[in-house]
């Protein structure tokens, strides 16, 4: 058994994360245009017939910003927490909500999607670990800091996206002013690219195939400054560093091919 997974955009610009075995998949946040969401999946051989269900991480524009159409479109329930369907402008009307608490385990077909809180500035976020015949996938971005939530749930993952945001030097020196530098290196903000390091190397599991570094800044880091801080602690693990301009490439964890 196998999951396929791939980042169809990751950033402050959008994000939108596929997860899914041969019959049926999920939308881990809707951030880019519906038109956009399909061109990158029809690239990569994906059909969105397959997608189920959209989750909701938090309200933040760069993960809701598809959502109204591609659920109106697809037919597609859209899974959020009361707290942050409350903080959004999305039409209830419109659109079929089913309410997401954490830690109580949603069955999309054979795919079992468990949302966890985490700490970041917004209403209610969560993250999610989705699971098929033994194997998990994380979703682990838009974090400020590594809580036991999500240390618990990235010892199980075969795969996760991680958050990997800034490098702390070139937030440092940047052109952010500081009450900017505050809100993103805080405990509600976003995850340094030394902190996903910590993380990765303290609590991965020994069967960690894949590791998506995701939600880069812009400004504020780089794939080649990531990369290289991460490359010589990898072993085994695939690293791939997810695009603020791009899909993926569709990565195969668990199953007889890697």
């Amino acid at each position: 058994m196998s999951l396929f997974i791939s980042s169809l955009n990751s950033g402050s610009n959008g994000n939108c994360y596929y997860v899914g075995n041969q019959q049926e998949a999920v939308l881990i946040d809707a951030g880019i245009s519906c038109r956009e969401t399909e061109r990158r999946m029809d690239r990569l051989g994906l059909s969105m017939k397959t997608v189920k269900a959209i989750f909701i991480s938090h309200e933040h524009s760069d993960h809701i910003v598809g959502v109204d159409r591609l659920a109106r479109k697809y037919k597609l329930p859209v899974y959020i927490t009361p707290g942050t369907l409350r903080n959004t402008r999305l039409s209830e009307s419109a659109i079929t909500f089913q309410p997401l608490r954490g830690y109580e385990p949603v069955l999309v077909g054979d795919l079992s999607v468990t949302a966890f809180p985490k700490q970041h500035d917004a209403a209610d976020p969560h993250s999610f670990l989705i699971s098929f015949g033994g194997i998990n996938v994380g979703v682990f971005t838009d974090i400020g800091t590594p809580c036991t939530h999500v240390i618990d749930h990235f010892k199980q993952c075969h795969a996760a996206f991680l958050e990997a945001n800034y490098d702390d030097d070139l937030l440092a020196l940047g052109r952010y002013p500081y009450f900017l530098k505050q809100r993103i290196s805080g405990d509600n903000g976003h995850l340094s690219n030394q902190q996903a390091l910590d993380l990765f190397l303290t609590h991965r599991p020994t069967y960690m195939s894949h590791l998506l570094l995701a939600h880069l800044s812009r400004d504020n880091n780089s794939p080649q400054v990531v990369a290289d801080l991460f490359t010589p602690h990898l072993a085994h693990t695939q690293l791939i560093v997810a695009s603020r301009y791009a899909e993926t490439a569709v990565y195969q964890v668990g199953g007889l091919a890697e």
